[in-house]
């Protein structure tokens, strides 16, 4: 009995990785290479902290960096990386609700959008991006309490 516990944890362990690393794709060079940790500032109203003196859109939050770059979210797990593409459906959506004034490289189309509000994620998540609850297509055991 004991040994069949043992076995099923140890499974357990082998599929909650393989969830971890089906999220984000083999390290890439982004072009945010830190000399040292920078400063972090909490965006008001969320748990997310930003970058205010790195000249990307550099976040961090449940204990990972993010960085917006290209139309693409990457994932590290220092604050010089190493970067993973993440696919949409697993970014934590308290960044996703960060509104437009706290990313420092703003993406061409998104210029007029009204700085106080979040970007419009409608192309990537549908409308109702922004509803509670974890995006469409989302892994649920991702969204809770992980990020």
């Amino acid at each position: 009995m004991l040994r069949g516990i043992v076995l099923a944890g140890m499974v357990a362990v082998v599929l909650a990785a393989a969830v971890d690393t089906s999220q984000a794709a083999v390290s890439v060079n982004i072009g945010v290479n830190l000399p040292a940790p920078p400063q972090l500032v909490i965006v008001p109203g969320t748990p997310v902290a930003y970058a205010p003196a790195v000249p990307a859109n550099y976040f961090f939050y449940g204990g990972q960096y993010y960085v917006f770059n290209n139309g693409m979210w990457y994932l590290g797990p220092t604050y010089n990386g190493p970067w993973a593409v993440l696919a949409p459906q697993y970014v934590p959506r308290p960044l996703l609700v960060v509104p437009v004034r706290y990313y420092h490289a703003v993406p061409p189309g998104w210029r007029h959008w009204r700085r106080e509000e979040p970007p419009r994620w409608a192309h990537n998540w549908g409308q109702q991006w922004n509803e509670p609850g974890p995006p469409p297509n989302h892994h649920p055991d991702e969204y809770r309490g992980r990020h």
